[in-house]
């Protein structure tokens, strides 16, 4: 690979809906620029983004893949992100390591959810982005009808640069507008052909929209257009540049991936005017934390960089991507982990093209690299050099929504799915893993079902580890309403030493999960069998006599009791405590609680009341509305956890994948009477 400059590196996350073509058009890219032979296809698993066997498998791309394309004097990272909503972690990570996005469209399918959400994403950062409108060979494939959508979704500043020459099976070519050319294709190969006299009209009036929106840039432009004057070459490039980098214009090109039309075009626009990471405006994703000051972008600044993606190979090891924001490192230069705070040896250096490592002897300033076999290396960590150290904010990643519980099936894949499931959380933050401690399950989390089906998956294909799902034990707890006063009595006579332990007790509710508290006078409890009753009842606490969960809320008051001088000991005392404790729990009103959640639901207003009475259904309380300037509605909302287990699938069937939520844990309280009897029941089976 040859050496670039900072000013000659573009990159740009591909994002767009699943199944718009992302993977191929990278493909095609790599094969127009002579980097590969052969185009690979995903329905073969032969693409080089797509290289992992879970994407061969599905048929989807599951994880980032940094796909660099060299162009005349250029090199452009293509970031290849998922267009599955499950992996929305992976999108996030690609356009904060890019300067622009790049949405690919299917000309058939027209404008889709994975377009709408992500094109939200980049308005709301101020991103450039450029649309690739894919597909448009297909029999359906409507490119005016695609392009009016655009308009009406998101406004005239989706500017054409190139137009149709054929429509469906006969789509051979594009007018060029910006040179007022027309080419078409065959095999690949661009052949320069007239402009049909019936499209010239068209392509004028489509020029004029740019040449107006390149005026709308500058005064002294805007006055030479008024005077009808035109534009020097330097003039036109400066002021399309600065409307793509204010978002004024958004570059639209049409083409097929799989024709390879329109992609010369493509990547003609992208070197000439989208930006590099030292343009003065540039979008620079990752933002310094407070407290330091910002080096500037190019190759003689200080060194600093951002680990923004790991990948676990189980045979390559650790493999950390990181992207260079200002200054280089060198193979065996010594840098510092910030984050860490530790120093490390940039070994084993190297640019990655899918799977395949290319050695790199630097990366500089906007470019992408990797290193292998640094293991303190974590996604979010930044790295600069001791004497110049900076440290740039973590990505804020969308919280796990769908919980899973799962057993490990052997003894073997017990003792090994800890480790591997560490590794898989260093490849995907929006996956996690936790023990509850409450119900004894193992619980994985996530974004969606078909990424925790993935993760489950790359446990027994990759790690040796299998799993099953099992189901999901709600950690309810027990607790008590009313008040008691029992008594608990262990004797035990069997020959020999005997037991004997005597203990009053006043059960109460309280606020605090257990307050023990005594009340004997007189010594009819020594005072040094007070520990051994507070320990038999805070034992007892951990398995309730209701449906054997966990009890909270309760205080204990020991106020008797007996004792007897040669047969109690502290045993005794604990299992007279037992005793009362279950008597107690049983006499005192005791009830179920169940978590309740925090949800926040962002939807578009079209259904607001489909999700507002779903959510009643699921004895959910709706907290308020906040209305957004996109449209779209968030909804407040309190649910039990045992009604919202399954929300994420819910809500994207719902909505068409239009609505998304995040949740957390707010309180306990008291379950319903039928479902606690039926809770009851389902714990004596």
């Amino acid at each position: 690979m040859k050496n670039y400059t900072t000013s000659q590196i573009r990159n740009l996350a591909l994002v767009g809906h699943s199944a718009s073509g992302k993977t191929s058009l990278a493909e095609a890219l790599l094969y127009k620029s002579g980097a590969i032979d052969k185009k690979g296809r995903v329905e073969e698993g032969s693409t080089v983004s797509d290289y992992e066997a879970q994407e061969k498998k599905r048929g989807i791309s599951i994880q980032t893949s940094i796909i660099p394309v060299e162009y005349e004097d250029y090199k452009i990272n293509f970031i290849d992100s998922p267009g599955f909503f499950d992996f929305e972690g992976e999108v996030l990570q690609a356009l904060r390591a890019s300067e622009a996005a790049l949405f690919v469209i299917d000309g058939e399918n027209g404008i889709e959810v994975g377009t709408e959400k992500y094109w939200n994403y980049t308005q709301e950062i101020n991103l450039p982005s450029i649309i690739f409108v894919n597909k448009l060979d297909k029999e359906n494939a409507h490119f005016n009808k695609v392009v009016s959508d655009l308009h009406i979704e998101f406004g005239k500043k989706v500017t054409p640069l190139t137009l149709m020459l054929g429509q469906g099976d006969e789509f051979e070519g594009v007018i060029d507008v910006l040179d007022k050319k027309a080419y078409t294709y065959e095999n690949g190969e661009k052949k320069e052909v007239e402009i049909p006299e019936i499209r010239l009209a068209e392509v004028d009036a489509v020029y004029e929209e740019i040449i107006e929106a390149v005026a709308e840039t500058d005064d002294s432009l805007m006055e030479k257009f008024f005077e009808g004057e035109e534009f020097s070459e330097s003039e036109f490039r400066k002021g399309l540049t600065e409307a793509i980098l204010n978002g004024t214009v958004v570059p639209l090109i049409a083409g097929s991936s799989e024709k390879e039309i329109g992609l010369t075009q493509l990547l003609e626009v992208i070197t000439k005017y989208m930006p590099s990471i030292d343009d003065e405006v540039a979008h620079i994703g990752f933002r310094v934390k407070d407290g330091y000051e910002a080096f500037d972008a190019n190759e003689d600044a200080p060194f600093s960089a951002v680990v923004f993606k790991t990948l676990a190979d189980p045979f390559v090891g650790k493999i950390s991507i990181f992207k260079v924001l200002s200054g280089s490192v060198a193979k065996d230069d010594k840098i510092l982990d910030v984050t860490k705070n530790k120093e490390l040896k940039a070994s084993n250096l190297f640019f990655l093209r899918g799977k395949e490592q290319i050695k790199a002897d630097k990366v500089i300033a906007g470019d992408i690299g990797a290193f292998t076999k640094l293991d303190e290396l974590s996604t979010g960590d930044t790295l600069a050099t001791a004497a110049n150290k900076i440290e740039y904010k973590p990505i804020k990643y969308p919280k796990p929504v769908l919980f899973y519980a799962i057993n490990a099936i052997s003894k073997n894949d017990e003792d090994k799915i800890s480790e591997a499931l560490q590794k898989l959380i260093e490849e995907d933050p929006t996956f996690k893993d936790d023990r509850n401690t409450e119900t004894h399950q193992q619980i994985l989390s996530g974004l969606g079902n078909v990424q925790l089906e993935v993760i489950m998956d790359k446990l027994r294909d990759n790690y040796g580890v299998n799993t099953e799902v099992v189901d999901y034990k709600i950690p309810y707890r027990e607790t008590i309403k009313g008040n008691s006063d029992v008594q608990g009595k262990h004797k035990k006579q069997s020959g020999g030493a005997g037991q004997y332990g005597d203990v009053f007790i006043r059960f109460e509710p309280t606020e605090e999960d257990f307050v023990f508290d005594e009340e004997v006078f007189g010594g009819a409890v020594p005072k040094n069998y007070f520990p051994a009753v507070e320990k038999g009842l805070e034992e007892s606490l951990l398995e309730g006599p209701l449906a054997g969960f966990k009890v909270t809320g309760i205080k204990a008051t020991l106020y008797d009791g007996s004792y007897h001088p040669v047969d109690s000991n502290e045993q005794a005392f604990k299992s007279a405590a037992r005793i009362a404790f279950k008597k107690g729990i049983e006499e005192a009103d005791p009830i179920l609680l169940e978590p309740v959640m925090k949800l926040e639901i962002r939807v578009p207003e079209t259904y607001m009341g489909d999700i507002m009475g779903d959510m009643n259904k699921r004895r959910g309380r709706i907290l308020g509305m906040d209305p957004q300037a996109d449209g779209s509605q968030i909804i407040l909302a309190e649910a039990p956890l045992a009604e919202v287990l399954t929300y994420a699938i819910d809500l994207r069937s719902q909505t068409s994948a239009r609505g998304s939520f995040s949740m957390e844990f707010e309180r306990y309280e008291e379950v319903p009477k039928e479902i606690t009897q039926k809770v009851i029941e389902a714990h004596k089976e």
